[in-house]
């Protein structure tokens, strides 16, 4: 069993404190899996903004989906950046399924699929996983 409160050093250009490892692994993250393929959606383009109550959305970063589906550099948010809050995700499931040369409809059944969220406890994880096909789509919070 993992010690939550072992010591780790994470020098991926996050800050050198040092953390626990269920600081290490706690934040926001997303990961998407291809169910018509049956894998990793791989190269899927995907964009997190945050939100406000009156629907205005604000561009954090977008970045493109790696080998195992999910965002290169870790972390959407490390456990420090996370705050209380709406977010959005969207999911350029058109454009990934495009590249793969399936044959779409046009207009296409699902183009962009956008989830929306709210994160009510940072100290707690928050993954939204997306699983997907171009005519179906499903989300949980997982952990």
């Amino acid at each position: 069993m993992i010690d939550p409160n072992a010591k780790i050093v994470y020098t991926f250009g996050r800050p050198s404190r040092s953390l626990t490892i269920l600081e290490h692994f706690m934040g926001l993250s997303t990961h998407v899996l291809d169910t018509m393929h049956g894998g990793p959606a791989a190269g899927m383009k995907v964009s997190l903004f945050t939100t406000t109550d009156d629907g205005q959305a604000t561009l954090v970063k977008s970045f493109t989906l790696n080998h195992d589906g999910r965002n290169p550099d870790g972390l959407l948010y490390d456990n420090d950046s996370l705050k209380k809050g709406t977010y959005r995700l969207v999911f350029d499931v058109k454009g990934y399924f495009a590249s793969k040369h399936v044959q779409l409809p046009e207009p296409n059944f699902l183009n962009l699929v956008s989830l929306d969220f709210g994160v009510a406890h940072t100290d707690q994880h928050y993954h939204v996983p997306l699983l997907v096909s171009p005519w179906s789509y499903s989300t949980y919070r997982g952990s």
